[in-house]
């Protein structure tokens, strides 16, 4: 801020009397009933102070009048020209726009996910699928022995990891999932990256999995634990880093921990708990650390 003139209309005059010397500024209305005067550059501060002076010293000057029309015009061909440029500009969003109401990598998963259902019968018939379990065999003796089980990962099927993820049991477990996908995945695609999210969805996916195997064994499926893990990473990104533009209501938040409790406890039975409890621990874990990285960077 250089300093204050009385009135919006002088205001406005002595900024476009700026703007047509190439400096560019702002006014904003005071507490006081003046009005601020801002420069974008720092090293044009000193010199927009001189010419406010002058200003000041001898408002009526006709130059001051005559650069409103020079600032008009110069504000319609800049205008022009970034229509132009952007005519001839293409990039992800132009060829895949997210005003669909999805990401790029947020569609990928929800055809998928479809796809699968529908070869599956929604999972009523799971031999077309076998090949996406993440096994195919189970090991008696609870957790501890399973980590010695997935023969199909240790020979070298590692699609198997994440491919769970696109299994569901019935229309309402795929609607349920790919609804909370479309809101959350499209989110992160707008606001960082679809780099961005496909690294939390294949390496929540992978965990989750791998902690639902544990817990229960290979006979499960679904997109509920990268879902969770998602809100995790939402909620604590955009807690801790509000520049992220990530956000997720408290209320949200407190439906999905109730959700997660009810399943745990079996009121809502035949649930992947290892996968969600997982999935929410990492995304959790995730959007706390990137957002303390975020802020050291900043």
């Amino acid at each position: 801020m250089i300093g204050h003139l009385p009135a919006e209309t002088s205001a406005r005059e002595f900024g476009d009397y700026l703007y047509a010397q190439g400096i560019g500024n702002r006014i904003e209305p005071a507490r006081d009933g003046t009005w601020e005067l801002w420069v974008e550059a720092e090293d044009q501060i000193a010199t927009a102070t001189v010419l406010l002076k002058e200003y000041q010293g001898n408002p009526g000057d006709p130059k001051y009048q005559q650069s409103s029309r020079i600032a008009r015009e110069k504000r319609e061909q800049e205008q022009q020209a970034n229509e132009a440029a952007q005519k001839r500009f293409f990039d992800r969003r132009n060829l895949f726009p997210l005003s669909w109401g999805l990401g790029v990598t947020t569609g990928i998963l929800i055809a998928i996910s479809v796809a699968t259902a529908l070869v599956s019968v929604f999972g009523g018939n799971s031999k077309p699928i076998l090949w996406m379990f993440i096994s195919e065999y189970d090991v008696e003796g609870g957790a501890m022995a399973r980590r010695g089980g997935l023969p199909e990962i240790r020979h070298g099927e590692l699609w198997r990891m994440f491919t769970p993820m696109f299994i569901h049991f019935g229309l309402l477990h795929l609607l349920f999932n790919m609804v909370w996908l479309l809101d959350l995945g499209t989110m992160i695609e707008r606001r960082q990256s679809t780099r961005v999210l496909s690294a939390l969805v294949l390496v929540i996916a992978a965990l989750s999995d791998f902690g639902q195997y544990l817990w229960q064994g290979p006979g499960f499926g679904g997109m509920s634990g990268v879902v969770y893990g998602l809100i995790g990473y939402i909620w604590l990104r955009g807690k801790f880093d509000p520049a992220s533009g990530l956000f997720l209501h408290s209320s949200t938040v407190t439906m999905a921990v109730i959700w997660f409790v009810l399943c745990l406890v079996r009121v809502i039975p035949n649930m992947a708990n290892g996968a969600h409890g997982v999935g929410f621990a990492v995304g959790i874990a995730w959007g706390y650390v990137s957002a303390l990285l975020a802020a050291r960077k900043r």
